[in-house]
């Protein structure tokens, strides 16, 4: 229980470092002082600070699968998913400021992965679409809001989330469905 408790606190004056100032001028040594521990307590839970980058997306995306919703719309998905990251912005712009930047990219396209496949599976039922078709359908998705959300990151995090989220949702309502049922009326073979 006291390892979790400290691996915990590590994270938490991490993330709360990183709220207030880059990435690059966070040190172990700010870290141990202010978690009030030594350095070898640190080295035994981290090998180094990014490894508390992975760490705490990696909880996150575990918290995406353990809680997701299946009367959920996607949208509402995604802005669960992706509500630490939120609460979060200017930690999240650090670390896309940073040479982390990838393990923010790889968080956020394996969120909407998870989101994404999970709601075109839900889609499916009723229909005979083809795997493949289904894989595509979610990589495209997948890949669609990984890249908006990084562009909204680079352009400071101005719009509200919430409401672009749920924009895209209106501007794209039923196509899903649309593309799962002409999968369903091609034939198995590539073009």
């Amino acid at each position: 229980m006291a390892r979790q408790y400290t691996r915990q606190m590590i994270c938490d004056t991490f993330i709360k470092m990183l709220n207030e100032r880059p990435l690059k001028e966070i040190t172990v040594k700010d870290i141990v002082t202010a978690c009030e521990i030594n350095r070898n307590t640190f080295y035994y839970y981290f090998t180094d600070i990014y490894e508390i980058i992975r760490e705490i997306f990696d909880l996150e995306l575990q918290k995406v699968i353990d809680e997701y919703n299946n009367t959920l719309s996607w949208e509402e998905c995604f802005l669960k998913a992706t509500s630490y990251a939120l609460e979060n912005k200017k930690a999240v712009y650090h670390i896309y400021y940073s040479v982390q930047r990838e393990v923010l990219e790889k968080y956020l396209f394996d969120v909407a992965g998870n989101v994404m496949g999970r709601y075109v599976e839900r889609m499916e039922e009723g229909i005979k679409a083809s795997r493949t078709d289904m894989a595509l359908i979610t990589l495209m998705y997948q890949g669609a809001l990984t890249q908006i959300v990084i562009y909204w990151i680079s352009n400071g995090m101005k719009e509200d989330p919430e409401k672009m989220i749920l924009r895209i949702g209106k501007l794209f309502d039923g196509n899903i469905t649309l593309s799962l049922k002409r999968s369903e009326q091609l034939d198995g073979t590539w073009i």
